[in-house]
Order: C-alpha cells, then sequence, then structure tokens
C-alpha cells in the first residue's frame, strides 16, 4: 500500500501563505512552497481523515489487508471489497467465539452467506448420576451442515452454497484433533427432516 502524490489535489494549508510578507511576492518563493505542497498534500489529506483509514467501512481498499493485520485476521484479497470489510469489522468478535460451535457458525454466516448446524465429534460429556455409563467414544469429526440463506433471513438471497468455500472456512475453525465434513442441505434441518 502506497500513498502517493494524487494529482490536482490542493492543500488545505498552503505554504506560500503562511510565508512572511517579504515572500508573498517572491516567485521563487511562491514557486517552491507549492512544490512542497504537492508533495504535502496527501499527507495532509490522510492526517486530516485519519478516523476513515481506521474505519473498516471506510477505509479504502487497498488499506483493508493492513487493518485486518491489526485484529489479527486473514481476508482473502480474492473475496469481494464489501466482505472484507464485514470480516474486519467483526474480527474481533469473531475471535471472542473462536473454537466454539457459535464462533464456526457466525463465521460461515459472514464469509459464505450460509446458515449452519455444527456437530462437534468431541467425547466430553458428564452425568449428574454416580455410576453412569460412559458416554460413546468420538467419532473424530466435525460435521458441519448448511443451507442458503433464505430472503427475509437478513442477509439476502444465497442461490448456491459453495461447498469447498465452506470447507475451507471450517477447517480453518475446526481444532487439530477433529477431521471435518461438510453436508450441503437445501434448507433447515426440520424441514428437510435430517
Amino acid at each position: 500500500m502506497t500513498r502517493a502524490a494524487v494529482p490536482g489535489l490542493p492543500s488545505r494549508y498552503p505554504i506560500g501563505e503562511l510565508l512572511p510578507a517579504l515572500y508573498a511576492d517572491d516567485d521563487l518563493a511562491q514557486r517552491f512552497t507549492a512544490g512542497l505542497d504537492t508533495v504535502l498534500a496527501p499527507v495532509l489529506s490522510t492526517l486530516d481523515n485519519l478516523p476513515a483509514y481506521v474505519d473498516p467501512a471506510l477505509a479504502p481498499a487497498d488499506f483493508l489487508p493492513w487493518l485486518a493485520s491489526w485484529v489479527g485476521v486473514e481476508a482473502d484479497p480474492a473475496w469481494p471489497v464489501e466482505l472484507r470489510r464485514a470480516v474486519v469489522a467483526h474480527a474481533v468478535e469473531l475471535h471472542r467465539w473462536r473454537g466454539t460451535r457459535r464462533g464456526l457458525v457466525e463465521r460461515l454466516r459472514l464469509c459464505c452467506g450460509v446458515h449452519a448446524e455444527v456437530r462437534d465429534g468431541g467425547g466430553a460429556t458428564w452425568s449428574a448420576e454416580p455410576g453412569a455409563a460412559l458416554p460413546p467414544p468420538p467419532t473424530g469429526e466435525l460435521l458441519v451442515r448448511v443451507w442458503p440463506v433464505r430472503a427475509g433471513d437478513g442477509a439476502g438471497v444465497v442461490d448456491a452454497v459453495d461447498a469447498h468455500r465452506v470447507l475451507e472456512v471450517a477447517a480453518a475453525s475446526c481444532p487439530a484433533h477433529l477431521t471435518c465434513r461438510v453436508e450441503v442441505l437445501p434448507g433447515p434441518p426440520e424441514e428437510t427432516g435430517d
């Protein structure tokens, strides 16, 4: 990312106007300071607009990877710019729920535009009854069932679910000791009978 000279960008604080009156009519001094104004105008403009640079909704698109590095999130450059902005804006919330079902469901909703149900194959359980039977051995598999977002869900309509992309996002969030499998459903499990 570079911020360079912007052709025709005027300086809000022309240096020539700040010089003592002795140099107000000096052509060389005015041309020299006009050259400095051309170089400094983008810097001053950036500083004047600094709050916009750190707001993911307003930052220039080429600034987003740097913002993403601040909050420890990777936004795929192939994603549309609005999706990258949303991922950076929600990064702290996603980190808060990282490693949980809720975190994975939210990440899939945000990154892939799908609803999801996660079935964890871990082997932790407890019982309030002494001597209760042991739980079955863990399956070692994280099953992620996804279905498209429907109209009226607040996220628009998704025509088709990109299973490969869902698998990439889910596998990146999956604990190392589990394998990850994705099932694409036509609708919510209660509607499809699954």
